[in-house]
């Protein structure tokens, strides 16, 4: 084989060896590729807030009686994921979700006065209530509760995912101690994958790992 067939040869199996390592790193970035977290999205994310003056699930609500015969303790309760609490002495429970404090006050007056006390002022009040994001995010810690809640709003509260963020298995830790998940990158696709977060809930965003 004369020199410039060697020459040839060697030129073609080194453009080869070039285009090859090209496909490779290119097909292994595609890989880590996510969709980003902004980008305008907010507004698709969740289904509309519901009025801020009316009661919603998950929110902590203080009951206290004045003017009772017997002092009755103060009854501290969240609302549950079906909307109802239980109110000491009554037999069954009362929907509390989607009303204004006022209404769910007037509610339990006319429930407890006359049937258990002659004489005596039920108060309600709601609670500052908070959610926690932590893990991969830019900003987390202790958020505030302000409106209706879901896990991609949550972590845009806590300045959106950082770039080592595993957006595909996102933790909920409810409130109650039950664990989900969340696919953050499948959700943004499609907004009835998004769960709801509720106050006491936790959000934990792992790492991704190359």
């Amino acid at each position: 084989m004369n020199s410039s067939l060697k020459i040839s040869l060697r030129c073609f199996l080194l453009t080869l060896a070039a285009l090859t390592f090209t496909l490779l790193t290119g097909c292994g970035t595609a890989q880590y590729a996510f969709p980003d977290a902004a980008g305008g999205q907010t507004n698709h994310v969740s289904p509309p807030n519901l009025s801020p003056d009316l009661l919603r699930t998950g929110d902590r609500i203080t009951i206290t009686f004045a003017g009772t015969p017997t002092l009755l303790e103060k009854h501290e309760e969240q609302i549950r994921e079906d909307g109802f609490i239980y109110p000491p002495l009554l037999r069954l429970p009362i929907m509390a979700a989607g009303k204004t404090i006022g209404q769910l006050q007037d509610e339990l007056q006319r429930l407890y006065v006359p049937d258990y006390f002659k004489a005596a002022t039920v108060t309600v009040k709601r609670q500052e209530s908070y959610f926690f994001v932590g893990g991969r995010v830019k900003n987390g810690g202790q958020k505030a509760y302000l409106s209706e809640m879901t896990v991609l709003k949550a972590i845009q509260a806590a300045g959106d995912f950082d770039e080592y963020a595993n957006r595909k298995n996102v933790q909920i830790i409810r409130a109650d101690g039950r664990k989900e998940t969340e696919n953050c990158a499948k959700a943004l696709k499609n907004p009835k994958l998004d769960k709801p977060i509720y106050p006491g809930d936790q959000i934990i965003v792992p790492q991704r790992w190359y």
